[in-house]
């Protein structure tokens, strides 16, 4: 990997992010940018880059990061192309608990009840895998997975099958699409604690993820503890997806594509993908949110997870051709 990739990705990340801060229904100049950092104006442009852009900028960064960064980990840990985080049923665990809050009505009596819920099934759901799957390898975790992510999926479609009124399931299912509209300081203060330490924990098995590319018996014979790896991993993916995805909804894909997008340019070495990875999370994340916010068609706008899912779904079934392809 050339040293100057990383730093690299770096720049496009805050050139991206400048962009973003100037994009939206109102445009703002480079000027008034920069004094709404600043702080020494109070301003309506200020209040609009302070107060709606801002939060919803680092939000953007820290959930496109966790996603590719968990993509990347999971994709090692299994060795397979195809893994991405919702396999272990994190996401469709968190959404679960986000369709509760709402469906219950504890959304609209407390602010954070959905996101709040939404990590406590991320929890629960990534719990119930390692639980279902301790006795055995990496295929009883995917398959532990399958199980617990259909499950969540299946009490999904009994919330927007029993919803009381057309209200409630109008927002399960605008929640469901994703979107980083009208986050606010209190989301990111929520989600950023649990997604830098999910973060961290992923970061921490690179080392493991290269020696476990020969396999998992040669890998032991490295010194690697599989089974601590794979503790590491989930519960890192628990904290970091399960925090993201309670915050903005199912965003797919962008675990799937990041790696991808790195991986010829890092050699193939898992552990070398993982920051990488993030970075190119990161990237995709906020240019979809500027996407969201600049195509514009007469009816409302096009909510994030929809976005992401129309440009990564032709990706993924470039993928699995691809795959096919080289298999023997």
């Amino acid at each position: 990997m050339s040293r100057w990739f990383i730093p690299a990705l770096i720049v496009a990340l805050v050139i991206i992010s400048a962009l973003s801060l100037l994009a939206g229904t109102v445009w703002l100049t480079p000027n008034e940018i920069l004094f709404a950092l600043s702080g020494t104006q109070t301003d309506l442009a200020s209040l609009i880059v302070t107060e709606i852009r801002l939060p919803r900028l680092i939000l953007a960064i820290l959930i496109g990061g966790i996603l590719g960064l968990s993509g990347a980990t999971l994709q090692g840990l299994l060795r397979n192309p195809l893994a991405e985080p919702g396999l272990l049923g994190v996401s469709a665990g968190a959404s679960l608990g986000a369709v509760i809050a709402i469906y219950y009505g504890f959304a609209a009596a407390f602010t954070l009840a959905t996101p709040l819920f939404g990590l406590a099934g991320g929890f629960i759901t990534a719990g119930l895998a390692l639980l279902l799957s301790r006795s055995g390898g990496t295929l009883a975790l995917i398959l532990a997975g399958s199980a617990v992510s259909a499950i969540a999926a299946a009490g999904v479609s009994l919330a927007l099958n029993l919803a009381p009124n057309p209200y409630a399931a109008y927002e399960i299912m605008t929640w469901l699409m994703g979107s980083l509209t009208d986050r606010s300081w209190d989301h990111v203060h929520l989600a950023a604690p649990f997604i830098l330490a999910g973060g961290a924990l992923l970061l921490f098995t690179g080392r493991a993820l290269d020696a476990l590319a020969l396999g998992e018996a040669q890998a032991e014979s490295l010194g690697v503890h599989v089974g601590r790896t794979r503790l590491l991993a989930l519960f890192g993916t628990a904290l970091g997806v399960g925090a993201a995805t309670a915050v903005s909804g199912a965003i797919g894909f962008v675990g799937l594509v990041a790696p991808h997008v790195v991986r010829p340019l890092v050699g193939h070495r898992p552990g070398k993908t993982l920051l990488p990875a993030a970075l190119a999370g990161a990237i995709l994340m906020v240019m979809a949110d500027i996407a969201t916010r600049v195509i514009r068609f007469d009816g409302p706008a096009i909510n994030l997870g929809v976005f992401v899912s129309i440009i990564g779904a032709p990706f993924f079934l470039w993928l699995v051709l691809h795959v096919r392809s080289r298999a023997p």
